[in-house]
């Protein structure tokens, strides 16, 4: 009985260079590309998705857009927010869904790597705890953690020494226990104001992208400096995506 099938690409953090081998060859099998449209400030991403199937996919497929739902950027309760928009992804999701052939390959390209704050694969099995039919593949890709570091020509741990990965949210409430590094994701308020000045950071904006911007040094030295030319870069762009490295002396 034909399965319809669900393919969750990794396509890295902005350069189109960070396609895989894997990637490219799964690209070739695909009927249905499946995006969520985050409105016009972040149509650049949309076109970066376009850009790349021009480049590396030479059979005909269709391209599918459905409307992200908004959120509330300063919610009361995160998780409860969180939980909800999520919901209301699945239902956008599913709807797509309904444009994939019983036996027609379907797929979504994720930004990084899909099992890295992103809420793809959370969404598929929500809709196939609905019931919902399909199979589900995965294919990894570049992380901005790994884009962050190789810019800055840096490891992501030191020698025998563990690293944590969280969000600026958790950050702002404390440092991590037993980490000297805490690589940082979703930060929009700043956190790394709050931490040790004598800590190291390194910083990166679109990392990939022709407009990668990096800043690294002590947080004393260069925090007001990262403020400044994010808030230049968001206002110009509508958009941005950054994510930093931080290392305590």
């Amino acid at each position: 009985m034909p399965v319809r099938k669900i393919l969750v690409i990794g396509i890295g953090a902005g350069n189109p260079d960070h396609l895989t081998v894997q990637a490219v060859k799964a690209l070739q099998t695909v009927d249905v590309y499946f995006v969520l449209d985050k409105g016009s400030a972040k149509q650049e991403l949309v076109d970066l998705r376009a850009s790349i199937l021009a480049e590396h996919v030479t059979r005909p497929y269709r391209w599918v857009e459905g409307r992200d739902p908004e959120r509330d950027r300063n919610p009361t309760d995160y998780r409860a927010t969180i939980d909800a928009w999520r919901r209301d992804r699945a239902d956008v999701v599913r709807g797509l869904l309904s444009e994939l052939g019983e036996d027609e390959v379907g797929a979504f390209l994720v930004w990084g790597d899909p099992s890295l704050y992103d809420s793809t694969l959370a969404i598929l099995d929500d809709l196939l705890a609905r019931g919902e039919s399909f199979e589900v593949e995965v294919i990894p890709g570049v992380t901005s953690v790994a884009a962050l570091t190789a810019g800055h020509r840096v490891s992501l741990n030191q020698v025998g020494k563990p690293v944590q990965i969280t969000t600026g949210r958790r950050l702002a409430a404390g440092w991590p226990s037993d980490v000297d590094d805490v690589a940082v994701m979703l930060d929009a308020t700043y956190s790394f104001e709050g931490v040790d000045p004598d800590t190291w950071i390194y910083w990166g904006a679109y990392l990939g992208m022709p407009d990668e911007i990096l800043v690294s040094g002590r947080v004393g030295d260069v925090a007001a400096r990262i403020r400044e030319v994010r808030d230049e870069a968001r206002a110009r762009k509508g958009w941005i995506m950054d994510t930093y490295l931080l290392r305590r002396s």
